[in-house]
């Protein structure tokens, strides 16, 4: 993949994560609370951060938000 790539797909799932929260009226600070995560560390995970932990935070985000 190329540079330009990642960052779409990073974009896209972004845009995915926010517009899935609007549609369930919850805010990311919810979101974290419901995850047992640090605000700070749900929102690294959402823009994009490849570590080990941002990856598996991702996995509940789209579990939970069913996207």
């Amino acid at each position: 993949m190329t540079e330009e790539m990642i960052l779409n797909s990073v974009r896209e799932n972004e845009k995915k994560i926010k517009r899935a929260l609007l549609d369930r009226d919850m805010t990311q600070v919810e979101l974290s609370k419901l995850l047992s995560v640090n605000p700070q560390v749900l929102n690294r995970a959402i823009h994009g951060d490849m570590s080990p932990r941002s990856i598996e935070i991702r996995q509940q985000v789209k579990k939970v938000l069913a996207i």
